[in-house]
């Protein structure tokens, strides 16, 4: 593991261990690494509850709750799709938050709908509020997993950071 995933892994359990929250994950493209990311710091079984690999649609849909609908009008990588990813892993997983991930990482999109490789979808958040980042860069499949990893972590950094200052 990078040591700027390490550093991400270490921040975001600054944020969480103290503060009695607790995080999953919901990951299609990346497979896992952004749980093993997260896990990457000792410690992460106070606050890391668990994630869900939903590489098809039917996981999104039985396990995350990701509505057939807009997998069927949008394909599955999409910010609606990566939305939902979070809010049904806080609800399947019973957690403050979730960070999810779907996309095509490459070396070939997967269902051929236009989509180009290297799109991916991240969100993270609450049941509530969630926040997303497009990436549309094709790097590569394994620079692209790397990317969305720890984009994915920053992105949820931020969203703390975020909620921190509107505490205050």
């Amino acid at each position: 593991m990078e040591l700027e995933t390490k550093v991400l892994s270490r921040e975001l359990q600054q944020h969480l261990y103290d503060n009695g929250k607790s995080i999953a994950t919901a990951e299609s493209c990346t497979g896992g690494r952004i749980a093993e990311a997260i896990i990457a710091t000792p410690g992460a079984s106070k606050y890391f509850k668990g994630g869900v690999i939903s590489y098809t649609n039917e996981i999104k849909e039985k396990l995350l709750n990701v509505d057939p609908e807009v997998l069927e009008e949008n394909s599955a990588v999409c910010e609606a799709v990566a939305i939902q990813m979070v809010q049904g892993a806080c609800e399947t997983l019973n957690t403050d938050y979730a960070i999810s991930a779907t996309g095509y990482a490459g070396p070939v999109a997967g269902d051929f709908d236009g989509i180009p490789v290297g799109t991916i979808w991240l969100a993270c958040g609450s049941k509530d509020k969630t926040m997303t980042l497009k990436l549309e860069e094709d790097f590569g499949r394994d620079i692209n997993l790397a990317i969305a990893t720890n984009r994915a972590l920053r992105l949820f950094l931020n969203f703390l950071k975020e909620e921190e200052i509107k505490e205050k």
